[in-house]
């Protein structure tokens, strides 16, 4: 089994453009959360969301035939991927053959901005009016297959399509590929674009998304008044590598990614399992693969959505995989309570995030946590950031279809 290291992060994400400026405002407790400027709301149930802003495709490279035939998620993703590239200066056909250089970047929803316009286009001008292109925009694996167009990526193309679970499972399986020797390098993540109507009527319907339209109390993961989620987008992606390439070459290297957990709830089409066992046999899964000893000093991104069912079943989980002791002991954040959902992304940017705790010592904090629910009772670092220096870091993920997904990461 080959070790497998970070050596680049990129992202597109409702706090900033690029890594440095989203860990910046994250440390800060920035709220991403704001009224939404790019639809009319007023017929809406919902007011408020964590919207990507001042993004300009061409500022990473795009050219204007590829940001005129993606789709908005599609160009997060590349946007995201050009950034991490860049970072890691990872050269192909150079430092790793083309034939072992691989893509999984996932995306919970696909072009669904796409869809929705070209139904449009349907219903005015019938079958004829529908793009040729429509697709191959729609479709949720063209960012993967965009990217490796790209970046000659010619190796296992894998991308994940889990729900709010993509990006944390597209990154699990990326290491795995290279762990068991199947690609040398992977570009890896999540996207996600889907502030639209129609998503919106979709998740607020099914009673998920946070009706409350003050943009200071929407997000309140772990605290008792929470009421649902809320709509975020973007794009995070890493390179991962074998770590003998990475060091021969003198990479800078994050982290090292080294346990992945994936389970079923097999419970239920939305609700989490209240009792978290699948999830804590997820848990415990990217543990054990990671070789976690109690004592260690452990930072958790929890999924700490915020809604009522999620931070009550992974408080649990989170207590049955550890036990309650090193549970108590742990540092948890939900950064959604700044950046929002960004569903399929959501996985990938809190890994990003989990990367960056173990490079600066740092933990994002969870803010708005003023009334904490009792049946959440762990530490979630509430309204600053701090210092810890942790040892070892996962990143939880759980997504519709009962989804449960955790990538463990090291310092090295």
């Amino acid at each position: 089994m080959k070790r497998v290291v970070i050596t680049g992060l990129g992202c597109i994400s409702p706090l900033g453009n690029n890594v440095d400026t989203m860990w910046s405002e994250l440390l800060k407790g920035t709220c991403a959360i704001d009224y939404i400027k790019a639809l009319d709301t007023t017929e809406m149930p919902v007011k408020v969301a964590a919207e990507v802003k001042d993004f300009r495709p061409e500022d990473f490279g795009l050219d204007r035939a590829m940001i005129r035939h993606n789709d908005r998620y599609a160009l997060y993703a590349l946007s995201a991927a050009s950034q991490a590239m860049a970072d890691s200066g990872l050269q192909v056909d150079k430092d790793v053959a083309s034939s072992r250089f691989g893509c999984a970047i996932g995306s919970g929803i696909g072009g669904i901005q796409t869809f929705c316009r070209e139904h449009a286009s349907l219903m005015a001008n019938g079958t004829r009016g529908v793009s040729p292109l429509f697709i191959p925009e729609m479709i949720a694996n063209i960012a993967s297959g965009n990217t490796a167009i790209l970046f000659h990526a010619e190796g296992p193309n894998l991308p994940v399509v889990t729900a709010c679970a993509t990006g944390t499972h597209s990154i699990g399986e990326a290491y795995r590929m290279i762990r068991e020797g199947r690609a040398d390098a992977m570009i890896t993540g999540g996207a996600e674009a889907a502030i639209c109507p129609i998503a919106i009527g979709g998740f607020f319907n099914s009673k998920a998304l946070s009706p409350v339209e003050d943009p200071m109390a929407a997000s309140l993961p772990f605290d008792a008044r929470r009421k649902g989620f809320v709509l975020g987008e973007g794009a995070a992606i890493m390179i991962l590598e074998d770590y003998e390439i990475a060091r021969k070459r003198g990479a800078h290297i994050y982290a090292e990614v080294c346990g992945y957990g994936n389970t079923c709830d097999a419970f239920h089409y939305t609700a989490p399992r209240a009792d978290g066992k699948c999830a804590a046999a997820c848990i415990r899964g990217a543990l054990d693969e990671a070789g976690y000893r109690e004592g260690e000093k452990l930072y958790i991104n929890a999924h700490g959505t915020g809604t009522p069912l999620n931070d009550k079943s992974e408080t649990l989980a989170i207590k049955l995989a550890l036990g309650e002791t090193a549970a108590r002991e742990a540092v948890i954040s939900s950064t959604k309570s700044m950046m929002g959902h960004m569903l399929g992304a959501t996985g990938a940017i809190e890994l990003v995030i989990c990367a960056k705790t173990l490079q600066t010592g740092k933990v994002a904090p969870t803010i708005h946590l003023d009334q904490p629910d009792p049946e959440c009772d762990l530490d979630y670092s509430p309204h600053t950031a701090r210092d810890y220096a942790a040892d070892m870091t996962i990143s939880n993920s759980f997504g519709f279809g009962g989804q449960n997904a955790c990538v463990a990461l090291r310092r090295i």
